[in-house]
């Protein structure tokens, strides 16, 4: 084992979001930090990759928080080199396009009056009357939404990303990613044209970088390598070492040993509680039994500059295996170089045994051609080409009862003193970007300052701000 120099040194397992924000906060204050990447680039779920002569990012990565702490950190990396962009998403059901949020009138007009009678009556009757077990995701947002409009608009779209049944998913997921929104408030917010709105789920804009998402984080890393600090890709962590109840370095994949004083991991929580030495067996099994689920990226190179308006569709058709598509020519006109083809993302969920996962790529590209083509979206004669884009272990499943495996499993990492575990995979939360970068400011504070901030909690109770703001095209607006 090498001695580790002065002055204090972190290793951060990880270069996505969370990571590399802890690293460099801590890198601004003073300490030396080492960054370790097992893929070839950094920004994890979150960056940007070069395909066709643009830029397109990992999937639709939008950037919005009310927390002042957040934005001022991404404006500070940002700087200038940003735009606002107009979100435009829309439902694809039954070969019509929803908008979302809800237009009662539009909804009415697409659905019919009869089927909109009886989402209502539905919604009406769930309130009068409440039925179902509201600890799962069907029964969460049936009270919230009625079971005809939970149907329609809930079920398929979410049994495709989870690949259980909705009766199987945990109600933590509607709870933090939909969190107070209901047919009421959707109803509310078309009525006053989305004035006054706070609700994430509904915000009409979101600042992105003109060089896409990764930008963020190639800055920061930029800034590391810049300072003296190490961000070592294609890196990965054999496994944390520990002498008893204290962390005290890493075993590198090639066998080599480092001292570390403090140790960040944004690694998936079943492979950090599996790195580890003399884990309790229970602790072991409950960390095996978290699950995450792929995502299988098809990348159609398109013909065309003017297929469709949204900057990302949600895809509820039952016919279709896809799940969600993204338009990057709509987010900023950056991120095109000058192309007139544009790039679509065609997104495909599914776990290490199905068959989808371990299909060739040529089969994986023939499947979005013919998918898109069926919307009405895309002209055969105008798909040029297709690349396919994996990415293992990128969604923590939250299967009924989770939290009941997954709470032992953080009282123990938290047990272990010089372990921070932060980060969508690391703590098994399903984070937005603002949620993961929260996580590192924090995880630097507590190692800087000293302080005691309870990093699990991060995206349960994130509604308490210090201090609330919104990021405008002029700069930080404080509210």
């Amino acid at each position: 084992m090498n001695e580790s120099p002065q002055p204090r040194r972190v290793a951060v397992i990880g270069a996505g979001p969370a990571g590399l924000t802890a690293a460099y906060q801590l890198a601004r204050q003073g300490v030396l930090v080492d960054v370790y990447e097992a893929s070839d680039s950094v920004g994890g779920l979150s960056k940007t990759i070069d395909l066709w002569n643009q830029k397109v990012d990992i999937g639709p990565h939008r950037f919005f928080s009310s927390d002042s702490r957040v934005n001022r950190f991404w404006l500070d990396i940002v700087g200038k080199d940003y735009r606002m962009v107009n979100r435009l998403t829309r439902i694809y059901y039954k070969r019509k396009f929803f908008y979302y949020p809800l237009k009662p009138f539009d909804a009415l007009r697409k659905l019919g009056i009869f089927t909109a009678a009886q989402c209502l009556l539905s919604y009406f009757a769930g309130k009068i009357s409440p039925s179902g077990d509201e600890s799962t995701f069907e029964g969460w947002i049936s009270r919230r939404f009625g079971k005809k409009l939970y149907r329609i608009f809930f079920k398929t779209y979410t049994e495709k990303l989870w690949g259980i049944p909705c009766t199987e998913l945990d109600a933590d997921f509607a709870a933090q990613r939909i969190k107070k929104l209901s047919l009421w408030e959707a109803l509310k917010n078309a009525l006053i044209g989305g004035k006054g709105n706070k609700h994430k789920t509904l915000v009409d804009q979101f600042a992105y970088p003109t060089g896409g998402t990764g930008m963020v984080y190639t800055r920061m890393a930029e800034y590391l390598t810049q300072n003296g600090h190490q961000v070592l890709l294609k890196t990965p962590v054999d496994a944390v070492l520990k002498d008893g109840d204290k962390a005290t370095g890493l075993r590198l994949k090639n066998g080599t040993e480092i001292r570390y004083d403090e140790i960040i991991s944004t690694m998936p929580l079943s492979l950090m509680v599996r790195s580890l030495p003399d884990v309790p067996k229970d602790i072991h099994d409950k960390a095996g039994s978290l699950s995450f689920r792929n995502t299988l990226i098809v990348y159609l190179h398109v013909n065309n500059s003017n297929l469709f308006g949204d900057n990302w569709l949600y895809v509820h058709a039952a016919d279709l295996q896809m799940g969600r598509i993204t338009n990057f020519r709509n987010w900023v006109p950056e991120i095109t170089q000058g192309q007139n083809a544009s790039i679509l993302a065609l997104e495909y969920w599914c776990y290490d045994n199905d068959t989808l996962w371990n299909c060739p790529e040529q089969d994986l590209i023939e499947l979005g051609k013919q998918e898109i083509i069926k919307t009405g979206l895309v002209n055969a004669g105008d798909i040029l080409d297709g690349m396919v884009y994996r990415i293992p272990r990128c969604y923590p499943v939250y299967s009924k009862g989770y939290k009941e495996n997954l709470k032992p499993v953080e009282q123990y990492l938290s047990s272990i003193s010089n372990l921070h575990v932060i980060g969508r995979y690391g703590a098994f939360k399903y984070n937005n970007q603002d949620h993961s970068i929260l996580m590192g400011l924090l995880a630097a504070e507590n190692i800087v300052k000293g302080t005691h901030h309870d990093l699990w909690e991060i995206n349960t109770d994130y509604e308490e701000y210090q201090e609330k703001s919104v990021i405008t095209e002029t700069g930080l607006v404080v509210e």
